[in-house]
């Protein structure tokens, strides 16, 4: 099955050997996401909320650059560094998707920089 990498304009190098996105047979899938600018540094350090903001819109990037939607999502991985923000995260994911949710699973762990609090990978069917 043939697949098609997906990289949204002004995307930088990530930091290990991945991409943003793949397509393959209608279905995107988005790499672990974490908040991170163009110089892959940390964005809006101890704040759990504009973090959340700043993920999901680098998914949203990909799943348009696709040609999808938020709407397309049908699972999410979400991976947080501490309980203690995940009604604030929440709060963020239910304004991305307001509509009927995406199955998904939550777990805390340590992310690949300290100041990161939440990586989320998202799977998109967008058809064919």
């Amino acid at each position: 099955m043939p697949k098609t990498v997906i990289i949204p304009p002004g995307t930088t190098t990530p930091i290990a050997p991945f991409v943003p996105g793949t397509l393959a047979d209608g279905v995107v899938y988005v790499s672990g996401t974490l908040p991170f600018d163009k110089q892959n540094n940390v964005v809006y350090v101890g704040d759990a909320k504009a973090q959340t903001r700043h993920v999901l819109e680098t998914i949203k990037s990909v799943i348009e650059t696709a040609g999808g939607t938020l709407d397309d999502v049908t699972f999410n991985s979400i991976f947080i560094t501490d309980w203690s923000n995940y009604a604030a995260i929440n709060e963020v994911y239910a304004e991305f998707f307001p509509g009927e949710k995406p199955a998904r699973f939550c777990i805390q762990c340590g992310l690949v920089k300290p100041d990161a609090l939440v990586e989320i990978a998202s799977v998109a069917h967008i058809g064919k």
